[in-house]
């Protein structure tokens, strides 16, 4: 009986011995049942960091075999490739950077960190050197970082680093590859090939899938959310200064307007942007948005409470705001700097052309004059009394009492010293002040 149900079994096990070496070779080999493809488009900002955390989490989340990065990008933040980077670094999952288009600066370094790298015919990879936001290289100490980044990027994947520093260093020369003195290297698909930085150059998603042996694989796709687009667009270096200068705009504007409308309510919307951005971003807390709305409060309370301290408080509550929701102090340095000297010219010319007589100003600046033809007199300017002759009843030194038609007045000589019992004369009244001068004897 028992050699029987052996001889059954015999042919199983044998089909099992058969089927679990290619089931080993089939998951080492990256090939499954489910492939993830993942936008990275445009900007690297730390709005596409956010959304790549949330695409391998849902990734794990479905037990996606592979990954697929499609890359088209000019580059963008250091700091924001810094952290896709890292996450690439960390991915237990399989995964490909097909560039379609461009993966330059930022975007090369990103590619550089996946496990394959594969490149649409047209495509090109490289020109990474560091560029501050206003256009000019970046100084050496973070060229010399990010060209070390650019290095561990290649070795992570056994790549040459030679390649990978020309693209951040211009005084590397690789004539035969277009780097010549002061030119950044940029890779064309067929030389990525030939130097080992991409393993293929593929038409198409199909092709690829084939090249990756994934063709049987179901295909998913993700999308950034619409909160993670507003997150995108708002946190690009280039927007964050319009934003603040439309906000810092609306508000000076609304203070010369008659009560609250649409300035005010840009300014407002355009804060309210800033923060929301940075929130899904992930660089804005809570404790961003109390400061803000402290800051708020007291720039308020200021327009009802003299002194000028709260006025002080509220506007640093609001900017240690704006520089705790940033990644990057010195761009935020700028882009404050770009919303006051746009505030500044607004002010100027709006005070020339309105003045302080509508909007705001007008509850919280006095523009009343007491003037004589609206019946305000400080006192009573008696211009009778210019030639009046009297005698002085002290001696003035220049200033004293004397006596004018039975009527003593305090005078005052144009200079000089008068003894009392002299004659004088009145020759000047200018408000209380009446100003005699001695007769000859």
């Amino acid at each position: 009986m028992r050699l029987k149900m052996a001889k059954r079994l015999l042919p199983l096990l044998i089909l099992l011995l058969l089927i679990i070496p290619f089931y080993q070779t089939h998951a080492e080999n990256g090939q499954g049942d489910l492939v993830l493809f993942v936008p990275i488009e445009d900007n690297v900002e730390r709005g596409l960091a956010s959304f790549l955390e949330r695409s391998i989490k849902e990734a794990r989340e479905k037990g996606v075999d592979h990954i697929i990065f499609e890359i088209d990008t000019p580059g963008g933040r250091v700091d924001a490739a810094s952290d896709i980077a890292k996450l690439l670094q960390t991915l237990d999952i399989p995964n490909t950077a097909f560039i379609l288009k461009q993966a330059l600066s930022a975007g090369s370094y990103i590619a550089l960190n996946a496990d394959n790298i594969y490149m649409k015919p047209t495509a090109t990879m490289g020109a990474s050197g560091v560029i501050t936001a206003d256009g000019n290289a970046a100084d050496k100490k973070a060229q010399s970082a990010w060209i070390a980044e650019m290095t561990a990027a290649a070795e992570h994947n056994g790549r040459d680093p030679l390649y990978a520093q020309a693209m951040a260093d211009a005084s590397i020369h690789l004539p035969e590859y277009r780097a010549h003195e002061g030119e950044f290297l940029t890779l064309r698909p067929n030389e990525a090939v030939e130097v080992g930085y991409a393993e293929g150059i593929p038409e198409d998603r199909t092709e690829l899938l084939t090249m990756l042996n994934l063709q049987n694989a179901q295909i998913q796709e993700i999308e950034p959310t619409l909160a993670e687009q507003i997150a995108r667009f708002i946190t690009d270096p280039v927007v964050v200064p319009i934003l603040l200068s439309i906000a810092s705009l609306g508000f000076i504007v609304e203070l010369y307007s008659p009560g609250f409308g649409l300035p005010g309510s840009m300014g407002l919307m355009s804060l309210i942007l800033f923060f929301y951005g940075h929130m899904i971003a992930g660089l804005a807390g809570f404790e961003s948005i109390i400061l803000l709305v402290l800051g708020i409060i007291c720039i308020v309370l200021e327009f009802f409470v003299p002194g000028g301290i709260l006025g002080f408080v509220g506007i640093g509550a609001i900017l240690a705001s704006l520089f705790m929701a940033s990644a990057d102090v010195g761009h935020m340095a700028m882009s404050v700097g770009i919303a006051l000297i746009v505030s500044i010219i607004a002010s100027v010319i709006l005070f020339k052309t309105i003045g302080m007589e509508k909007g705001l100003f007008r509850h919280i600046i006095l523009s009343e004059a007491t003037t004589t033809e609206k019946g305000f007199v400080s006192t009573v300017n008696r211009l009778e009394l210019i030639g009046m002759i009297g005698t002085t009843l002290t001696p003035l030194r220049p200033a004293g009492t004397a006596e004018f038609e039975d009527e003593r007045l305090d005078v005052v000589t144009e200079g000089g010293y008068v003894q009392a019992g002299k004659s004088v004369k009145i020759v000047k009244v200018e408000g209380s002040r009446i100003v005699v001068r001695e007769l000859s004897s």
